[in-house]
């Protein structure tokens, strides 16, 4: 059986997500991961598109000095009220991102960049938004998920494939943004790059 031509390809994950292997792992794309550890700080009037943009572009040039692959970079942030949510700084930050999340909608997006060097180079980066609709939450339910450890590491401060999910009335637009990785976005643009 003939594979995809956008899995032909050696594929390089620049970063050390387990969320992101796993959805790699999922639809079958082999690769290797290697962490991209870069300075994360927002610039000046940078908006949730550019930042994440960003990101995913410097993760896969920062991994492109090591090898010789197609690159994968990716970055996940979460916007509510215009206010950027990353990852919280400790339990008080996660409580506070999600006492903002409670009860309302708010954007997920994920930038995403795929980087070829080599013998023919190429570079493509786009973001995917998913809307994210919370139920109301109360103090226990709060404090009871901040509890778990699960908000540490992740934008805005859950994880919808995790306890979370108790906690997500709605979804506008691709799960897999949410989760990390817009599998269907990276794929498409593997096919054009």
């Amino acid at each position: 059986m003939e594979s995809l031509p956008a899995f032909e390809e050696p594929l390089v994950l620049a970063s050390q997500s387990p969320r992101r292997a796993e959805i790699l792992q999922a639809v079958g794309w082999e690769f290797i991961a290697i962490a991209a550890n870069i300075d994360e700080t927002r610039h000046p009037n940078e908006d949730a598109v550019d930042y994440v943009q960003r990101l995913a572009r410097t993760k896969a040039e920062t991994v492109a000095s090591q090898t010789s692959a197609m690159i994968l970079g990716a970055d996940t942030v979460v916007v509510v009220d215009d206010e950027i949510l990353g990852q919280p700084r400790d339990d008080a930050d996660a409580r506070r991102m999600l006492q903002l999340l409670s009860g309302r909608w708010h954007e997920v997006l994920t930038g995403v960049a795929l980087l070829r060097s080599g013998a023919s180079p190429g570079l493509i980066v786009a973001h995917e938004t998913t809307r994210v609709r919370f139920a109301e939450l109360t103090a226990d339910e709060i404090d009871w998920y901040v509890a778990s450890g699960e908000p540490s590491g992740k934008a805005g401060a859950y994880g919808i494939q995790g306890r979370a999910a108790l906690f997500i009335k709605e979804i506008e637009g691709d799960y897999f943004t949410v989760v990390g990785l817009p599998v269907r976005l990276v794929y498409e643009l593997a096919r054009q790059l």
